[in-house]
Parts: structure tokens; C-alpha cells; sequence
């Protein structure tokens, strides 16, 4: 992975309640990011409408993504951008 992406990698992750997690990436910088709407999304989201298995997710060290049972995860460079904002994202990537 080039390393101008480690920048988004997942390095801390903690619940603070309901579907909000608060994430620290690579760069160090962080950010909460609400899940709410992710319950309400079709396939493998599905299953964020129980609050238990949402809260079982686990910070992947080996490939810096937020991840869940069932293979689960979403894109850091997407948590990144709905943490920190789309602008900081996409000036890094350009």
C-alpha cells in the first residue's frame, strides 16, 4: 500500500453510544462517525439493526479498517472522510 494512504488507516476505534464510534487514523487526527444511517442500507448492513452485533466491532490492525464479525468492514478512506471531512479527504488523495 502506498504510503500516503497509511494516513487513513484505522488506528483506534471506541464506542461512545447509540451507532456513534469515535475513530483515530493514521495521521492521528480523529473524528465520531454516526452509523445511524447504516442499519437502513440492504446486504451486509442489514445487520447493524442489532445494536449488539454493531457494537462488536474491532479495529483490524493487519489492514487498518474498522471491521465487524462476518467479514464486515468499511473503506477507511470513507470513514475518513464522513470523521474528518470529504475536502481533507480528497486533498489527500489528489
Amino acid at each position: 500500500m502506498p504510503e500516503f494512504l497509511r494516513v487513513f488507516d484505522v488506528k483506534k476505534a471506541t464506542y461512545l453510544g447509540g451507532y456513534k464510534i469515535k475513530i483515530v487514523f493514521g495521521d492521528r487526527r480523529s473524528g465520531i462517525v454516526n452509523f445511524e444511517k447504516y442499519p437502513k442500507r440492504k446486504g451486509v448492513f442489514e445487520k447493524f439493526n442489532d445494536i449488539e452485533f454493531f457494537k462488536k466491532f474491532y479495529v483490524n490492525t493487519e489492514l487498518g479498517v474498522l471491521s465487524w464479525p462476518d467479514d464486515i468492514d468499511i473503506a477507511p478512506e470513507r470513514l475518513y472522510e464522513l470523521a474528518i471531512g470529504s475536502s481533507s479527504a480528497q486533498n489527500l488523495l489528489s
